[in-house]
């Protein structure tokens, strides 16, 4: 939406979305976004996701050469590349590949997963968090009116532990916060973890837990493979991981006896557009019109960042 608007606002006169991402830049896959009438355009505002599709294929150094052949053969003078830290990875190889074609390339950070570097959050990742805390409130008030109940909540995030760290934010006045929380950085202890949730047994009637999807044992296992074997490897060798509250869950009821529930927050935690914070929409919003003026202002090779500059009041 901040690239279409601040693009029309420059004048530029063909705004193209590549629809179905990078690969749809090598198969001329595009919609000019400038015709849209305005209702569709201010649909992105709420739409969950990217309206005009993503892809998840690995590019090889002779296809860069030929998405350059297709950007020259439409006269497209600046490309943006929206996305997180692999279609950042992309936007700089994209940006050397069309070193001295008068193409300039910009990235716009974008991921709920919040792993780009340099940047102190990126667009995505506070609405996800807002969520995340939300649910980890309302299933500790639900859990809190039950006997002896272990719930275990699964965040998405394979190596980093943005979202599941921030059912941390469900604490407060009228909520206690999860009883523990598993990130990816550091390696899950099986017997550790039963042994911790015994000791909260002892003591109180529900137990909270918030792990990510991504955690390990020791020698590398994902705990979701302990239960499962992974069947599902995307194009670039990442196994789809899910089931990790799940097995916990079963091992917990197992070990203790009590009941469990697992929670899976899956898709819900970057789809959940009803609960979307206003500053992420209006974050997003503005860096997307800042790639597009840094692109015609002849930056290249760059990426727009947030830096904070205070946190009360908030500022970026």
């Amino acid at each position: 939406y901040g690239v279409v608007r601040q693009a029309q606002e420059l004048g530029i006169e063909k705004i193209y979305g590549a629809i179905g991402g990078s690969e749809a830049v090598l198969k001329e896959n595009f919609l000019d976004m400038g015709k849209l009438p305005d209702e569709k355009i201010e649909l992105l505002l709420t739409t969950p996701g990217t309206a005009i599709g993503s892809s998840r294929f690995p590019l090889e150094q002779e296809q860069y050469e030929a998405m350059v052949s297709v950007l020259k053969k439409h006269h497209i003078k600046y490309v943006l590349f929206n996305g997180g830290n692999g279609s950042m990875d992309t936007c700089g190889k994209v940006s050397r590949a069309c070193h001295g074609e008068d193409i300039f390339v910009v990235g716009i950070p974008k991921t709920m997963d919040n792993d780009i570097s340099i940047i102190d959050h990126a667009p995505g990742f506070p609405s996800a968090a807002k969520y995340i805390a939300t649910v980890t409130k309302e299933v500790g008030a639900d859990v809190k009116s039950l006997p002896i109940h272990v719930c275990v909540i699964e965040a998405m995030g394979r190596n980093a532990g943005w979202l599941t760290g921030s059912a941390a934010l469900s604490m407060g006045e009228d909520c206690e916060g999860p009883d523990l929380i598993y990130l990816p950085e550091i390696e899950f202890d099986l017997h550790s973890f039963s042994e911790r949730v015994k000791a909260l047994v002892a003591k109180k009637t529900s137990i909270v837990v918030a792990v990510s999807e991504g955690i390990r044992t020791a020698d590398g296992t994902y705990v979701c493979e302990l239960g499962n074997s992974i069947d599902f490897v995307d194009a670039f060798g990442h196994k789809q991981l899910s089931g990790t509250a799940s097995y916990l869950a079963s091992f917990i009821a197992g070990e203790i006896g009590c009941k469990t529930r697992a929670i899976e927050l899956s898709t819900l935690q970057r789809s959940a557009s009803h609960a979307a914070s206003r500053v992420d929409i209006l974050e997003a919003y503005q860096v997307g019109g800042a790639a597009v003026k840094a692109a015609d202002e002849g930056d290249s090779g760059k990426m727009v960042v947030l830096q904070r500059l205070s946190d009360d009041p908030y500022q970026c």
